[in-house]
């Protein structure tokens, strides 16, 4: 049974630096980016000044570039970040792409055995975000992987955001997974882990990467291990409908593969749509998955980790 949500102003940054401490633990937070010059900057500056200089919270702040072609990897560096660009690491498992293949890298770069991932559009970005996750892990040894939460406007209106997760995610979940219907935002792109669960699990290299952690942390720890917090309001860049279709589609594929409803795994899916002068147009989708983390020897051998621990 999942633990009642918490609220990240329960958490006290001093407090939580205190935990840590005592529990003698490192905390690494990521940000995946690509082309968002307007907004990493000030997540890195606020996160450093609030959670590094002010309180020894945060051990460190990386941020994954996946090729930006604007001025992102300037930007975080500026502020004080540890900018690393996604085609620079494991080159040799080969080429991927997505958020979720930044995300499955960030295990590698990253030296905390905490991590928290933040999205890098967050335009009301304030340091509870990260203190939000943080909180139920350094304050819960049960608790493995945290959610978070929050309002999503769009354009202006209260609640009206998440299109992606009500008109599917929500319903694929309830349908497929009615065990996880209490996960209050499945698809949220803010959430911390200890590293030893989530090197553990399996990562979806497109945008299916949130939905695919969710129920596979849930299959193999159990929902004792997953805790989520309210952080609040959310403000990022909206995206339009055409956008959110081949996003939409990934998620999909992930629900119905873990299901075991799916096709044979692919490397590649389309979603087939219809331009404005109903024209076919064929858009491939990212599906692919990089295995559990541990399972490379890279990896094990950076972290001092057994095969079979």
């Amino acid at each position: 049974m999942f633990a009642t949500p918490a609220d990240h102003l329960q958490f006290d940054r001093a407090a939580l630096a205190a935990a840590k401490a005592e529990q003698g633990l490192r905390v690494s937070v990521c940000l995946p980016a690509r082309d968002e010059e307007a907004t990493v900057g000030h997540i890195v500056s606020t996160v450093r000044r609030e959670l590094v200089d002010a309180v020894p919270l945060v051990d460190e702040v990386v941020v994954l570039d996946d090729g930006s072609a604007d001025a992102t990897r300037l930007a975080a560096a500026d502020a004080g970040a540890r900018v690393v660009g996604v085609v620079e690491v494991l080159p040799e498992v080969g080429p991927g792409s997505g958020k979720g293949n930044a995300m499955w890298k960030s295990l590698f770069v990253c030296e905390g055995e905490l991590l928290v991932w933040v999205d890098a559009d967050i335009r009301n970005f304030g340091a509870h975000f990260v203190t939000g996750l943080l909180g139920p892990l350094l304050t819960r040894r049960e608790v493995g992987f945290v959610k978070g939460f929050y309002d999503r406007p769009l354009h202006g209106k209260p609640g009206a955001g998440g299109r992606v997760t009500e008109l599917v995610a929500r319903p694929l979940v309830s349908q497929l997974f009615p065990h996880l219907a209490r996960i209050v935002q499945p698809l949220a792109g803010e959430y911390a882990g200890r590293r030893d669960v989530l090197d553990s699990v399996p990562f979806v290299e497109g945008w299916g990467v949130e939905l695919g952690l969710l129920v596979d942390v849930v299959e193999r720890f159990g929902p004792a291990a997953i805790a989520q917090v309210d952080l609040g309001c959310r403000e990022h860049r909206n995206r339009p409908l055409d956008e959110l279709g081949p996003q939409a589609m990934a998620i999909l594929v992930t629900a119905l593969r873990r299901a075991g409803l799916a096709r044979d795994h692919t490397d590649a899916e389309e979603l087939v749509r219809f331009t404005a002068d109903h024209e076919v147009e064929r858009v491939a989708v990212e599906v692919r998955e990089r295995p559990p983390m541990r399972t490379l020897s890279a990896y094990r051998a950076k972290f001092g980790l057994e095969l079979s621990a």
